[in-house]
């Protein structure tokens, strides 16, 4: 295992006490440090950012007015803004639903279709973009199209040629187009078979390619036979009808402009319920009327008690049903996530070692992950190890395995200037945080940023249940929440990120593609990835008792669970045309769905894709046990037989709804897809084999839980990541005693608790420890008398001895004692600090300072003596009380095996300088 590169110069930590200052500042060139981590500002040498089609690097495509904010890529409506095609400005099709779009010189094509076809080969329904009119100013002859506004569902496209200017809004769910003209006439072109069936002037009802039209002007429309209509009006708008009935309601609210839209969340755990509010804004541009009309998708209006009209519209998700309002709400039951299922009592837990050992013993245990993707799924495959290790208390491989992974993480999370790799850089004209190697385009294309970091996301959330230190903010939780908001920022106050980058807040699910440059729009392919980045929100957020993360991550997984259900897996039969001959779809597209993937046609991968990984979050296809086993079906009768690919995932997909039979398929073990393992494959099934499938009309008042059913006998399963004992209970009544930093299980079939206890390297003087390399060698030694994990927190008050210095109560997080009294010359002892095979190259305390001004001092630690020469210090100053805590980081010189460490204070003033709660050392 390689070392981990040092986090943050001495010198910028001493700064940053000194003059009392928060921890993320700018750092050395090149770095900008967030706690303990930090990321890059500049690309490594030789990599690429975001291009076009040839390689040449683009920027984003708007206005003056926008510039400087974080664009929102991989949405509907990206390619308006990320010219993917040289010889494109304007953009590809854009699918809004009920109206599809595409730019062009002239104007804004719009269609509205609503006959699906399906390819040839049968494989790919689409609903695909014709222009059927053209939404524009006489004479416009516009040299590009650029961005001149966003909301959460809406953009404002602009096109100027120097005298004519045009302004629309469009969006999702609305059947108007709000158009603003200058420099000319208004004009909407007609672009194929046209009649024209309502005249009153001002409103026009027509049809183009049989489909109707409504078009409003506050002044008098100038028809020009069948090819266009032109209005001397700086404002008008353009709707597609449901049915010509509906003209005179589309006409009540044709002059009320949506100028926003927003969506907002909450979670109530009592009722482990998530609403969400949907509310567009408008300005009314003639008279007083406010409001507009909104076409709601299936997963809107199934989970809506709101009312809608009588008017529906056909699209590629199925029906959608017309409001009549400014706002919507949705609710939404949340089954819960969890770090891992419960340990099987009927599991072989000697297989389980055997087989958590093949993966410890192997030659490469990343398998050769280099890049941002396979590294992420190498860290969740450790990660889910290390609890299934935990569970059978197999504390040593536990420990190795979560040693692994809290070091490549630590090297991931921290940028040095001038290093080549395994770091992450922040692009500020895309508001971008990209990790280099990259992968699958998350360079140049902006694409999949949810698939990578949900990984890192997930493997931090279970490494902080051992670990909560390591992911607090001040260290490398900060980070790791950058990940977070990179993909899908949550927080409207952060302004490095878009909002929701990588999810579509109307459409409910995630879009991969950053340029969504395709006839088709933009794609999700796995819709399971995107899943598991919303568990990992959760399970982070709850881990460190950040409920807004958590909260946002409960909001993706309801509203993800909804679409997934209804559009990839049509689980009510009634989004997938009936001439379509597939159960089941690979990818999503904005014109349809197809029964593909991105690198092959095979079934197994086709089906496979939206069920990896299988994580704690996976549990919501149980939603749909019917469909599951006819996905199974399905890929088996289209495979010529069972799965040889990709068993092991498709294997605990089944287990979901019939763990009898997936066990039955397991047998002896199946080889493993990359990102996942035998002995987490075996653990997983045998748990639901034994305990049961889930059973969603029951729910916790906490967002970490599960309760499984067999044979009508239920099992509650609930995770406590807090620092106290806690109860948990139930929407049926019962309740489950859930101990600190633990799951804990009770059923029938048996109990338990998979216990956080134990540091990442926990050490027993009292026992032999066995460690096992990264090859196939066992090395076992007995550890010494006094033994202290230098990697583990260690409490200031825990000193063997110590000069001058004395305990008092702390208010820092966590409680208990600090060190104080502390001046010029004082030291204090810490015997045996075991840094075992690994370097330490990184010292942590935590300290507070309420000294006078212009009294500091140094912090340092000599190893064997008082006088040895410092391997490293830091500076501190007043930080603004004595209770007033930091947590300051410096480098210090590599350091391996056991040391008595002493920690001494040096000053140029006789004052008291500085408090210190507790200690720790990094790799």
């Amino acid at each position: 295992m390689r070392s981990i590169r040092p986090h943050l110069a001495a010198a910028v930590a001493a700064l940053a006490v000194a003059a009392a200052i928060p921890l993320a500042l700018t750092g050395t060139a090149n770095a900008v440090t967030v706690g303990a981590g930090s990321y890059a500002t500049t690309r490594p040498a030789g990599t690429v950012g975001p291009s076009d089609s040839t390689g040449a690097p683009v920027t984003p495509k708007v206005t003056a007015r926008m510039a400087g904010r974080p664009v929102p890529t991989n949405d509907w409506w990206s390619s308006l803004a990320f010219q993917r095609y040289p010889g494109n400005p304007y953009s590809e099709n854009m699918y809004g639903h009920p109206l599809t779009f595409h730019a062009a010189a002239q104007g804004l094509g719009v269609g509205s279709p609503n006959t699906p076809s399906i390819t040839p080969d049968g494989r790919f329904y689409e609903f695909m973009h014709q222009d059927d009119l053209f939404v524009g100013v006489s004479g416009l002859n516009a040299p590009r199209t650029a961005v001149d506004g966003w909301s959460d569902w809406t953009v404002s496209p602009l096109w100027t040629d120097g005298t004519r200017t045009l302004r629309t809004t469009i969006g999702h769910g609305s059947p108007y187009v709000y158009a603003e003209a200058t420099g000319g006439t208004a004009r909407v072109g007609f672009n194929g078979a046209t009649t024209i069936w309502s005249n009153t002037g001002t409103t026009l009802g027509v049809t183009i390619n049989g489909r109707d039209y409504a078009l409003f002007s506050p002044t008098t429309w100038n028809v020009v036979g069948t090819a266009e209509a032109t209005a001397s009006a700086s404002f008008f708008s353009v709707a597609a009808l449901p049915s010509r009935d509906a003209l005179s309601l589309f006409q009540r609210y044709a002059f009320s402009f949506v100028t926003d839209t927003k969506v907002n969340w909450s979670y109530n755990a009592a009722n482990a319920q998530l609403t969400a509010t949907y509310t567009a804004t408008t300005t009314p541009r003639q008279g007083t009327q406010t409001g507009t009309l909104q076409a709601l998708y299936r997963h809107q209006w199934i989970n809506s008690s709101d009312t809608t009209t009588a008017y529906r519209y056909t699209s590629p998700r199925g029906e959608m049903r017309l409001r009549e309002g400014s706002s919507f709400t949705t609710r939404s039951t949340f089954n819960g996530v969890l770090p891992a299922l419960p340990l099987s009592s009927a599991a072989d837990q000697n297989r389980l070692r055997a087989e958590i050992d093949q993966e410890l013993n192997a030659a490469d245990p990343w398998k050769g992950a280099k890049d941002t993707y396979w590294t992420g799924k190498a860290l969740w495959r450790l990660a889910a190890l290390a609890r299934v290790a935990n569970q059978i208390g197999y504390t040593a491989g536990r420990d190795r395995l979560l040693g692994m992974v809290r070091d490549r993480l630590t090297d991931w999370l921290t940028a040095t200037p001038g290093e080549a790799d395994k770091h992450f850089v922040y692009d500020s004209t895309w508001g971008a945080l990209t990790g280099y190697p990259a992968s699958y385009g998350t360079d140049a294309e902006l694409n999949d940023h949810h698939f990578h970091a949900g990984y890192y996301v997930l493997a931090a959330a279970i490494l902080a249940q051992h670990d909560q230190a390591w992911a607090a903010d001040s260290r490398y939780g900060g980070m790791v929440k950058l990940l977070v908001k990179d993909a899908n920022n949550y927080d409207r106050g952060e302004t490095r990120f878009p909002f929701l980058r990588n999810f579509d807040a109307y459409a409910g699910h995630g879009w991969a593609s950053g340029h969504a440059g395709f006839a088709h729009g933009n794609n999700e392919e796995s819709s399971s990835e995107g899943m598991m980045f919303a568990t990992a929100a959760v399970l982070f957020g709850q881990a460190t008792g950040d409920t807004a993360l958590r909260d946002a991550g409960i909001y993706l997984h309801t509203t993800q669970e909804s679409t997934i259900a209804q559009y990839w897996f049509d689980k009510d039969d009634s989004v997938f045309p009936a001439s379509f001959q597939h159960g089941t779809v690979g990818m999503v597209w904005g014109a349809g769905a197809s029964y593909s993937t991105w690198w092959t046609a095979n079934p197994e991968e086709i089906h496979g894709i939206n069920m990896l990984p299988i994580t704690g979050g996976s549990l919501y296809h149980a939603d749909y046990k019917a469909d599951v086993l006819q996905n199974i079906n399905e890929l088996r009768a289209n495979n010529g037989g069972t799965e040889v690919e990709w068993k092991d995932i498709i294997t605990q997909f089944l287990a979901i709804a019939d763990p009898a039979q997936a066990l039955a398929n397991y047998g002896g073990g199946l080889p493993p897809e990359d990102g996942d393992s035998r002995a987490h494959a075996y653990h997983w099934i045998t748990s639901l084999n034994t305990y049961g499938t889930p059973d969603t009309s029951v729910t916790a008042n906490v967002p970490t839980h599960t309760v499984l059913s067999k044979n009508g006998a239920r099992t509650y399963v609930a995770y406590n990541p807090g620092a106290t004992a806690t109860t948990v209970t139930f929407s049926d009544g019962q309740t489950l005693n859930v101990p600190a930093s633990s799951t804990a299980w009770r059923g029938p079939a048996g109990s338990g608790v998979d216990s956080g206890s134990g540091g990442v390297n926990p050490t027993d003087p009292t026992t032999t420890t066995t460690t096992t390399t990264t090859t196939t060698t066992t090395t076992t030694t007995t550890a010494p008398p006094v033994s202290r994990d230098a990697f583990g927190t260690i409490q200031a008050e825990s000193y063997d001895s110590h000069k001058g210095v004395f305990k008092e109560t702390t208010t820092d997080t966590g409680g208990g004692q600090n060190i104080a009294g502390i001046a010029n010359g004082e030291w204090v002892l810490f015997r045996g600090v075991d840094f075992g095979t690994r370097t330490g190259r990184q010292f942590v305390a935590r300290v507070a300072s309420g000294a006078a001004g212009g009294v500091s001092g140094l912090v340092e630690v000599r190893i064997g003596s008082t006088t040895a020469a410092p391997v490293g210090s830091f500076a501190v100053g007043n930080t603004g009380g004595w209770q007033s805590w930091r947590t300051v980081p410096a480098n210090i010189t590599g350091l391996t095996g056991k040391h008595d460490v002493y920690v001494t204070f040096t000053s140029g003033q006789p004052a008291d300088f500085v408090n210190v709660n507790w200690i720790q050392f990094g790799s």
